[in-house]
């Protein structure tokens, strides 16, 4: 008797990873086993990079903070300070929105935590 396969369940997984490989160039998208390779290498740099992402957005919120308050008179390091000697609580995403749209709101808040 011959060695069953289950061709179906295998085609199947192979048409499931092609279904990812959509959009990739060339043999990428086409060719099963250059297709499985190239997915699982974007899987891992998107595994990587979900948390690299969260670096990347604190590094961006603290140099749109350390601008406003270098206009404001003062450095980003000072300024955070003064806010947690003050118990003033606002995060940097915060502070970095209220720089970029609220300039007013935010030369408030640094008055608050220079007086």
């Amino acid at each position: 008797m011959p060695r069953s396969k289950n061709k179906v369940a295998s085609r199947a997984r192979r048409k499931k990873m092609l279904q990812y490989a959509k959009g990739y160039w060339g043999a990428r998208s086409k060719v099963w086993t250059i297709a499985k390779h190239h997915i699982e290498k974007g899987w891992q740099y998107a595994f990587r990079d979900r948390r690299a992402k969260k670096r990347e957005f604190r590094s961006l919120w603290i140099t749109r903070i350390n601008a406003a308050a270098r206009a404001n008179g003062i450095s980003y390091s000072r300024l955070i300070h003064l806010l947690a000697e003050k118990n003033i609580t606002l995060d940097r995403k915060m502070l970095a929105d209220l720089a970029m749209n609220q300039p007013e709101a935010f030369t408030k808040i640094v008055e608050k935590a220079k007086s």
